[in-house]
């Protein structure tokens, strides 16, 4: 699979490079009080078929269904560069015929739960109970399928009795003849199996033991994906029964870099996202088992090119090349940087050196990411951007501060119009609790803000 995007490495600068505005990356900052909710995905753990797949990452269905009151009540094409598990596609759809959502994410695993959602509408609730009953009589003596290939983890992913029951659940899913039947009987097996494997979510994927947790020994695989295709049928016959007929829905596997020829040059009415934060959280590694136990990889090979392509890389796969220099000029994120480059030297690519590069990297990709988007949005359309700042090496990097400046310089052309603190308080960054964390942050706040942006 080709996932096309500009690389980012350590190239020679251009002759002119475009120029961000000389000003304070401080901006006056509120909390927010009112204009949008919480954006945190954690009410969607409650909400109908938004509550399918437990996902770190991502917004409330709340926080998209504001965004789209505000700045598109009236229909039009809402895209997501990173549409994670589907979150703004599917409340974009189910608003009726007048609107059409765009996706674009690049973890196969995620646009596969994504897809599974939007295709929600056209199952017929009574054939998905039926098939669930059918699965509790039949699946404890199917045939067992294989285990896939090229899946290793550090203690048995699966306790034997365990491992059993699954195969046998997986042997009769794949002869499921309907494909939509198939990809939701999937998606209920991947949004459970890791609660009876020997690992957890804490929220980074760790074994049991290591977080003092027992081993699973035993569990009851076939009710547990049952209950979940029940909950699923309830949240289906719901969606049918209280939304119009839904608009047309696509999510694209792959980057968000895809779209220019997708996407029809001014045609997009709102962008609703949240790009990975600079933050190093490795999204694909964390659905790792879902990847491989669903077929989307064989080998970490096939990993690996999705990780080169993914936005603002990672820092495992820039620490260690030559600086990388930033592809606009932007004097005070680039003093920023050369700071970055002095500290705890010692410490080899752990320290300030491979953390520069990857920022520099990320803030590229920002940069291209915020020129090509500007382009495909309409005249007055919006992209409202949910984005949080980092601590790297004690030092506190304002990144929706820093975006609003990328969005406002000349050779993007957008108008920051607001930018506001929607939580003052996060968790979740393994940068934070590094060993290296000293220095003037030590006492920063984590936050998460939303920006808007107006072409």
């Amino acid at each position: 699979m080709s996932h096309p995007i500009r690389s980012f490495g350590a190239v020679a600068l251009p002759a002119q490079r475009p120029k961000v505005a000389a000003r304070t990356l401080m901006l006056d900052l509120k909390v927010n009080r009112s204009a949008f909710s919480d954006p945190a995905f954690t009410e969607n753990r409650a909400s109908g078929i938004h509550r399918w797949v437990p996902w770190i990452a991502g917004f409330s269905a709340a926080f998209v269904a504001e965004a789209i009151d505000k700045h598109a009540p009236d229909g039009g094409l809402i895209v997501d560069p990173f549409a994670g598990v589907g979150t703004t596609l599917l409340e974009t759809v189910r608003r009726g015929v007048a609107y059409e959502a765009m996706g674009f994410e690049i973890n196969p695993y995620a646009a596969f739960a994504a897809h599974a959602k939007l295709e929600a509408a056209r199952l017929r609730v009574a054939e998905v109970r039926r098939t669930a009953d059918r699965f509790r009589r039949e699946a404890p003596t199917a045939a067992p399928a294989a285990e896939p290939a090229g899946f290793h983890s550090r203690i048995l992913f699966y306790s034997p009795r365990v491992l059993a029951q699954v195969l046998r659940a997986l042997g009769w899913i794949h002869k499921l003849k309907s494909e939509q039947l198939r990809e939701l009987f999937l998606l209920a097996f991947s949004s459970v199996m890791v609660k009876f494997s020997n690992y957890s979510y804490e929220p980074s994927l760790t074994s049991r033991p290591a977080v003092g947790k027992a081993l699973v020994e035993d569990a009851d695989v076939f009710e547990m994906i049952a209950g979940k295709l029940d909950d699923m049928a309830e949240d289906i016959a719901s969606l049918q029964r209280d939304c119009p007929p839904p608009g047309v829905g696509k999510v694209h596997t792959g980057s968000w870099a895809a779209a220019d020829g997708l996407i029809e040059e001014g045609s997009i009415q709102l962008i609703v996202t949240s790009p990975p934060y600079a933050n190093n959280y490795h999204y694909l590694r964390n659905t790792r088992p879902q990847l491989y136990w669903l077929g989307f990889a064989t080998s970490p090979d096939g990993l690996k090119a999705i990780e080169q392509a993914s936005f603002g890389k990672f820092w495992q796969t820039v620490r260690d090349l030559p600086p990388i220099p930033l592809q606009f000029d932007f004097p005070e994120l680039e003093a920023t940087l050369g700071k970055l480059r002095t500290l705890n030297t010692e410490k080899g690519h752990y320290g300030g050196g491979g953390w520069a590069n990857y920022l520099a990297t990320y803030f590229n990709d920002s940069y291209e990411f915020l020129r090509r988007f500007r382009r495909l949005l309409s005249p007055g359309g919006v992209a409202v951007i949910v984005i949080g700042n980092s601590i790297v090496q004690g030092m506190d990097i304002r990144t929706d501060e820093i975006l609003a400046h990328l969005a406002e310089s000349d050779d993007v052309g957008l108008r920051a119009e607001r930018l506001e603190v929607a939580r003052g308080k996060r968790v979740g960054n393994s940068i934070i609790n590094s060993s290296v964390r000293t220095g003037p942050a030590k006492t920063a706040t984590l936050y998460e803000s939303i920006l808007t942006l107006r072409r």
